[in-house]
């Protein structure tokens, strides 16, 4: 009934029953972790470093489509703990032979990290391999411990113990020992008679190193690779599905699919190449000139980096000045102060310093500091963090930072070119606009004042049980070009999905529309980021209802039409080309073309959703944006909200490519991500108040018991965005 439209809610009772069913066998065959399964026999297994490896799996979820019930499959990778001898993963950890010199405070801190809570089986005992799980790590060296042997209170040495009972000789005796068991009566066991249990799936967070190996093992999946391994390792002969009657096809959905052209893009007449046709998602800024450049006339420059010399720093900023200026930014060659050098653990006064000594010579004239450049050291810890929040939300200055390996670089031309896109739209001026919207040529966004809306919720990391999350809204303020998206901030209780201050919100940025403008918005379009299907109902109920009271605060009667448009990015559907060995229906790399669209079969049964790839694939399989229209009342044609979609990709601020996802969608998640660097520890019990916003009048009443964070306690407020920054674009 439901796949024939008779029954408007998905019978999730019945898709969880096939689920079960199609789990069975792969939960007794492989090792399941949520959704996905993984083995070392899928396929060729590799190091990441520091003890850890990665397996190959698959994902697998049942879901009703328009050709009735489908199973979605994609390959993933992820990483598993080594089955190694604890002895020799402490030592790739720690990246030396631990039997020199003693372990350091950081190295114990860093051993009981990574092993707490990982099963280890001995190995001091024949076949006798009882399993334990690491609790901790003793504080003194083995050969300093000792442990009652039975129930007389008879004491020995740990060493004596495993000498005396198992005949076995300890030899590493200066290293601690491995607590197992709870911490009341904890077991105590050498790390070398311990090796740790194979098919454990590593849950904390991967160092940068470790993620670019990750990537780099992800060969390009074509359809045979899907079908053939998984099918026939989990489907071919299941009893389990077979008992149901559930027969799963052998190959691959064919659908059909068409390729959207990219847009033309304006650049300033003034450059050699006014306007350019992007080549397969991508283009560059040779002989171009940015369609309106913005005006830094003061700008200074701070060095965090020991490695940068004086001479280098000044040369470094005058070749970015030169490059500004040949981009169209209209940029003043000499900076108000001579670059000055700091140290990175004085930023904050070193941030004011600087900023307090240039406004002695600008503020007389009646000028302000338009930019600071910021060299940083190439790992700078938290001073990234710690001069974004000084700079926004004290100083109200936008800053450009700039790693040394890049400054100290021979040929920087290229990277120069991107830091300019970036500082132009900093500054309030745009790189590059549609020619159809120039020329009033977009459908329903052209013909009256529109405004578009990016909005998304960032959460704390898995394990971080203190920081709120952080919601974040832009909007476009330059109608009928839609390319500047200033943006707000505001964090709320910590995992919740609702925006709990959207109408305060939506409110201020109506407002500045009309300020930049001189027009009210008559359209809405409304790019929502991060929502899970079950949450959509929810989301379009109380989000819809904000906007909606957002507007009618500013006039009674004022309700332009929404149509709101949820983005997904994390989904595990993947399109391949029939024909992939044509290079007219594949890039480079063997991915589908930028602009490839599908909206047919494999879409919603009932409802109004798109997969679209924008993007050109840089490495791996490309995966395409599900776009899903939760509302509608600007009645957007398919084909003309697609094509609106897809145009807009092209129109991102930060580089010469076209984005993977609508860019005012994504630019709510870098603002999103830039207020998490905001956050200071704090005691106080504020509310949470969006920066600059108006309060709403609240989230519903379901969600109202939420507000103040879980447990009750109260979500800090972000510090204010100062005005200026609030302008422009300065996540970019």
């Amino acid at each position: 009934m439901f796949l024939a439209g008779r029954q408007p809610d998905a019978p999730q009772g019945v898709i969880q029953l096939h689920n079960i069913v199609l789990r069975e066998l792969s939960t007794a065959r492989y090792c399941p972790v949520g959704r996905s399964f993984y083995s070392p026999n899928l396929g060729r297994r590799q190091q990441l470093g520091d003890g850890l490896e990665t397996w190959r799996g698959f994902y697998q979820s049942i879901r009703p489509t328009q050709m009735g019930l489908s199973l979605n499959i994609d390959m993933s990778s992820t990483a598993f703990i080594e089955p190694l001898p604890v002895i020799e993963f402490v030592a790739q950890l720690l990246n030396r032979d631990i039997s020199v010199r003693p372990l350091s405070d950081s190295d114990r801190v860093k051993i009981k990290k990574a092993l707490r809570g990982v099963k280890v089986e001995v190995t001091h005992r024949g076949n006798m391999r009882r399993k334990y799980r690491i609790s901790g790590l003793t504080s003194r060296a083995t050969r300093e411990l000792s442990c009652p042997i039975d129930d007389r209170g008879t004491v020995k040495t740990v060493v004596q113990h495993f000498l005396g009972t198992y005949g076995f000789s300890i030899q590493h005796t200066t290293l601690p020992c491995l607590q197992v068991g709870n911490q009341q009566r904890p077991n105590y066991l050498p790390m070398e008679v311990c090796k740790i249990v194979e098919g454990q799936r590593y849950s904390n967070r991967l160092t940068k190193k470790q993620i670019t190996a990750l990537l780099k093992v992800r060969p390009h999946e074509r359809e045979k690779d899907i079908s053939q391994t998984v099918h026939h390792n989990a489907y071919s002969e299941d009893p389990y599905a077979q008992e149901f009657g559930i027969r799963i096809d052998e190959r691959l959905a064919s659908v059909e699919a068409r390729v959207l052209p990219p847009p033309k893009l304006k650049y300033h007449d003034s450059g050699r190449e006014r306007d350019v046709w992007p080549r397969v998602g991508q283009w560059n800024m040779m002989n171009k000139k940015m369609v309106n450049g913005g005006r830094v006339s003061s700008w200074a420059c701070i060095n965090f980096s020991r490695n940068v010399q004086d001479g280098a720093a000044r040369s470094f900023c005058h070749e970015l000045a030169l490059m500004c200026q040949a981009s169209g930014v209209d940029f003043a060659l000499e900076p108000v102060l001579p670059p000055r050098y700091a140290r990175p653990e004085h930023v904050e006064r070193a941030l004011k310093g600087c900023y307090q000594d240039a406004m002695n010579i600008l503020e007389p004239q009646g000028r302000e500091l338009d930019l600071l450049i910021v060299i940083l050291p190439d790992n700078n810890g938290s001073l990234y963090g710690d001069l974004k929040r000084i700079c926004e939300t004290d100083l109200g200055l936008v800053s450009q930072c700039c790693l040394t390996k890049y400054v100290l670089k021979a040929n920087k031309q290229q990277y120069l070119s991107n830091i300019s896109l970036k500082i132009n739209v900093k500054v309030g001026g745009r790189n590059t606009v549609l020619v159809d919207a120039l020329t009033r040529r977009i459908p329903l966004v052209s013909d009256v004042p529109t405004i578009i809306f990016g909005a998304d919720v960032t959460h704390p990391h898995p394990g971080d049980d203190s920081s709120p999350s952080i919601a974040a809204v832009v909007a476009s303020q330059d109608w009928p070009e839609v390319t500047k998206y200033p943006g707000l901030v505001s964090a709320q209780a910590r995992r919740q999905e609702l925006i709990q201050d959207l109408g305060g919100m939506v409110r201020e940025l109506l407002i500045s529309f009309w300020r930049a403008t001189g027009q009210k918005p008559k359209r809405i379009i409304f790019y929502r980021d991060g929502v899970g299907e079950g949450q959509f109902c929810q989301v379009l109920l109380y989000e819809l209802d904000a906007i909606s009271r957002a507007c009618a605060s500013l006039e009674s009667d004022y309700q332009p039409p929404v149509t709101f448009v949820v983005v997904q990015k994390r989904h595990h559907t993947r399109l391949f080309a029939n024909n992939h060995n044509d290079p007219r229906a594949v890039d480079k790399s063997g991915n589908i073309l930028p602009g490839t669209v599908v909206d047919s079969k494999i879409c919603h049964p009932t409802q109004f959703d798109f997969y679209l790839c924008s993007h050109a694939g840089i490495q791996g399989t490309s995966r395409p944006a599900h776009y899903h229209v939760l509302w509608d009342e600007n009645k957007f044609t398919a084909d003309g909200l697609q094509t609106l979609t897809n145009n807009l990709c092209y129109t991102y601020a930060r580089c010469t490519r076209s984005l993977s996802i609508v860019p005012p969608a994504y630019y709510a998640h870098l603002a999103a991500f830039r207020a998490r660097y905001y956050l200071e520890p704090d005691t106080t019990d504020s509310g949470s108040m969006a920066s600059g916003a108006t309060p709403s009048r609240g989230p519903p009443p379901e969600a109202r018991n939420t507000r103040a964070g879980v447990g009750n306690v109260a979500v800090r407020p972000l510090p204010a965005l100062k005005e200026n920054v609030k302008r422009v674009m300065f996540y970019c």
